[in-house]
């Protein structure tokens, strides 16, 4: 038998049946073992977040001593901390302003960065600041910081946000498992079912109600602008400041599979480009990105999900060969915004690699084996960041030194494994199909805010 170290998060009253045996009988006795009545919520160590689950007590070795965790020790402030009170009293009165009535659900979502004050989201639904320690965390090599998200795939250690809130969702014909806590209000959480309507992402904890909603919803397709179709393939673009009330049921849906992720209680200013699949019914959700309307730090995405019971079928490949078409429609380069999740990091640097190999080749063939060709070039023509570039040449081990400069070499090994990525005749974008211009806003419209 396997053994696994984990790290309990939490502790519960085993669920009991909401309807009573019939003919009298109650559950089966544990002859008196209060213990068999508690269910442990454990994290694996090693293993990343999404695995966490409730194990009963059976699973928990009793026999051997546990370790439980330590808090933190309260660090004593800096002497220039306290040069400065002025100052921290005006942020801490800043984190403690009250939200108003009509926006007490946390909607807008955004990566985090490493150079922005951290927030959270508690239980209720609040943005508060973390803590010290976190800060601290966050002073990690970028390899570091790659296997902490691999490991733990959280960038906050919030205990609330730790244990997940939901048990299953049906969504379509789909009944999916949650990998993270996602805010939706409290009488909707700890259900047996949290049922949600693929169309217009209103849910539902009682499966009447959402019967009866699914015999009245008119909405077949997500509310915007259908920019590109080709065969049953669509994509959607949606303003989160006209569809407001569409856009937080999609980022309380999309933060249940995403955890490296701040949610802002604003969605006025972001852009959404929703995949959808089309049939007989309607349009089906596939997977989305997110991008803001205007970013100094040249983003091209903000978030991107596709939904699990769409996974390992080349959609991610094709939301992120989307995002890049429209990034080279607007005569600029792009990055999606960093920390990536584990997933996330492996299917950009897989799609950098085959296009830039494949950009490469075609530059071979129409220029011969001594054409030149730069970094700068490859970015402009594919619309990836330089830095990106760079990523996927080194990890690719394209770039030697010849002859006083750096020349591009594609080994037997690369050119096999493109030629079986070509060989699986993926699905692309094709660019004739889109039918889009970059959007204009003013000054007014990108005023966002309360």
């Amino acid at each position: 038998m396997t053994t696994l170290h984990a790290e309990v998060i939490s502790i519960r009253d085993k669920p009991k049946p909401s309807v009573s045996h019939a003919h009298g009988t109650g559950p089966v006795s544990t002859n008196g073992d209060t213990s068999e009545e508690k269910e442990y919520y454990v994290h694996y160590d090693q293993w990343n977040k999404r695995l966490d689950e409730w194990i009963p007590t059976i699973r928990v070795l009793m026999d051997q001593e546990m370790t439980w965790p330590k808090p933190p020790k309260k660090e004593q402030p800096k002497q220039a901390d306290k040069k400065l009170p002025k100052k921290a009293g005006r942020s801490a009165s800043q984190a403690h302003t009250p939200v108003p009535d009509g926006m007490a659900t946390p909607t807008g979502m955004k990566r985090k960065r490493e150079d922005e004050d951290d927030m959270m989201i508690d239980s209720s639904g609040m943005a508060t600041p973390t803590s010290d320690v976190e800060h601290r965390n966050a002073a990690l090599s970028k390899a570091q910081e790659i296997e902490q998200l691999r490991t733990s795939g959280s960038m906050s250690h919030q205990h609330e946000a730790r244990v997940k809130n939901l048990v299953k969702i049906e969504i379509g014909r789909h009944i999916i498992e949650p990998w993270y806590f996602s805010p939706y209000p409290k009488e909707f959480t700890h259900t047996p079912m949290l049922y949600i309507c693929e169309f217009c992402l209103r849910y539902w904890a009682s499966e009447t109600q959402f019967r009866r909603h699914r015999t009245k919803c008119t909405l077949r397709h997500p509310p915007g602008n259908e920019i590109y179709r080709e065969k049953e393939i669509s994509f959607f673009e949606i303003d989160g400041r006209r569809q407001k009330q569409w856009c937080r049921n999609l980022c309380l849906l999309s933060k249940c599979f995403l955890d490296h992720k701040t949610l802002y209680f604003d969605v006025d200013p972001f852009l959404f480009y929703c995949m959808v699949k089309r049939d007989q019914f309607g349009c089906h959700l596939v997977g989305y990105f997110s991008k803001e309307k205007e970013c100094g730090e040249g983003y091209n995405v903000a978030c991107i999900l596709t939904l699990p019971q769409y996974q390992r079928h080349g959609y991610g490949r094709l939301l992120m060969e989307f995002s890049y078409e429209l990034t080279k429609r607007e005569n600029k380069v792009g990055s999606p915004e960093k920390p990536l999740s584990d997933l996330g990091l492996l299917g950009y640097k897989a799609y950098w690699k085959d296009v830039i190999v494949d950009f490469i080749l075609n530059v071979y063939r129409t220029g011969g084996k001594e054409a030149d060709i730069t970094v700068d070039e490859i970015s402009q023509k594919t619309g990836i960041l330089q830095n990106d570039v760079m990523t996927a040449l080194h990890e690719l081990q394209l770039l030697k030194w010849f002859k006083g400069q750096h020349v591009l070499v594609l080994g037997d090994e690369v050119l096999a494994r493109h030629e079986k990525t070509v060989a699986k005749q993926r699905r692309r974008i094709d660019p004739s199909k889109l039918q889009w211009k970059p959007p204009v806003f003013s000054r007014a419209q990108l005023s966002f805010g309360w």
